[in-house]
């Protein structure tokens, strides 16, 4: 008898990032809607989420510290709407006191377009990052040493200045 085998979400799911919008966390996929609470902007707009938690690309794991330098995530907002009605009803017993009101939520249908990681590459920036410092503080040893020699005599004066008075 073969072995049963349950697909997890690691497995049917390639490309996905976890996001922060509109006040909550979302696990995003390419080429799919999602419900938000309504964003501002008009309709047929592309709108950048830079708050990414988690990125899923193919087999690499991104987990952000809280967010995931680089990371971004394009949707495109398809129509704003309105949720389903929700039903508030209050009452006190025994006092004859009864509210009754209904809600509907101002909601924004939004497509994901893409999901990236942008183009940096972490271990390149840090890289140049480490080159222009280890030039920075050859520069400055070098004006140190050069200032150091020049610094002799004023430090005799000084000295001298601080005998007279």
């Amino acid at each position: 008898m073969a072995p049963n085998k349950t697909n997890t979400p690691s497995d049917s799911v390639r490309n996905y990032a976890i996001v922060e919008a509109s006040g909550s966390q979302f696990w995003l996929e390419e080429n799919r809607y999602y419900d938000f609470d309504r964003i501002h902007a008009d309709v047929d707009k592309t709108v950048t989420l830079k708050k990414v938690l988690l990125l899923n690309d193919g087999g690499n794991l991104n987990i952000g510290k809280p967010y995931v330098e680089g990371a971004t995530v394009e949707v495109k907002i398809m129509a704003h709407r309105r949720g389903s009605k929700i039903i508030v009803y209050k009452m006190r017993p025994k006092k004859k006191t009864r509210r009754k009101n209904g809600h509907r939520q101002e909601l924004t249908r939004v497509m994901v377009q893409s999901i990236s990681l942008g183009n940096k590459k972490p271990s390149a920036a840090k890289a140049k990052t480490a080159t222009k410092a280890t030039k920075a503080t050859k520069a400055t040893t070098e004006k140190v040493s050069k200032t150091s020699t020049k610094s002799k005599s004023p430090s005799k004066v000084k000295v001298d200045k601080e005998k007279t008075t």
